[in-house]
């Protein structure tokens, strides 16, 4: 059985239509690709996903109906959000940040330690005295400390110094290797995306145009929905 199984997801903000009939399935295990020229609707997908938007279709995971829930429920049902932007809690520090939504499971202070060292370096700074690249770190920390089935991280590299961009897909790659999390992701660097994903979704004004096996992605299909 499927993980998370969204079928013909329609989406609006206010009067303004925004997913016309978004499909993706991922299993268990598996990385999605989330793909698409910005303001195709990715973003979108993804608070649909997480109940941040009302919206129609077919939206389960783990076998249940999420437009029945609750965003914070949703998140308790074991989606991890990394959102875009990285929203840290500014005023508090890296181990209150940390451990603010933190869930009993493998995913603790230690094993975020071993992940990204430099958190357990700053643990008493305030979030906003952290670098972008650290903040953004620590975002997916929080996330992962939640222990969900799935992490959804939504543009976790954008506008990141490329070394930093290396360490969070070295970070990515490290939790697929070790855990086997389900993760979906949306970012803009088919390179890094086709060395960890599985699947790939590829989203044109607010619907899904292509979904498949992430080395099925032919260079015709890239020029034509995911390059600039």
């Amino acid at each position: 059985m499927s993980l998370l199984k969204v079928e013909n997801l329609t989406a609006s903000y206010g009067r303004t239509p925004a997913l016309f009939g978004v499909d993706l399935t991922l299993n268990a295990g598996e990385v999605c690709a989330l793909m698409g020229r910005n303001g195709m609707g990715k973003s979108t997908t993804v608070k649909a996903i997480c109940r941040m938007i009302d919206a129609s279709g077919n939206l389960t995971f783990s076998g249940k109906n999420l437009h029945k829930l609750a965003s914070h429920n949703v998140a308790r049902l074991g989606v991890g959000l990394v959102p875009e932007g990285r929203r840290c809690f500014r005023d508090l520090t890296v181990e209150e940040n940390l451990i603010a939504a933190a869930r009993s499971g493998a995913w603790d202070l230690k094993a975020i330690a071993r992940l990204f060292p430099r958190l357990e370096e700053r643990k008493g700074q305030r979030a906003a005295s952290l670098s972008g690249g650290e903040q953004q770190m620590l975002a997916i920390g929080r996330a992962l400390m939640t222990n969900p089935q799935l992490l959804v991280l939504d543009e976790a590299t954008e506008g990141l110094a490329p070394i930093v961009r290396q360490e969070i897909w070295a970070a990515i790659t490290q939790i697929k290797r070790e855990t086997g999390m389900s993760i979906l992701l949306i970012d803009k660097s088919l390179r890094e995306l086709s060395s960890v994903a599985d699947n790939a979704v590829i989203l044109a004004r607010g619907k899904t145009v292509w979904a498949g096996k992430m080395d099925a992605l032919t260079p015709e299909l890239t020029a034509q929905y995911v390059g600039v």
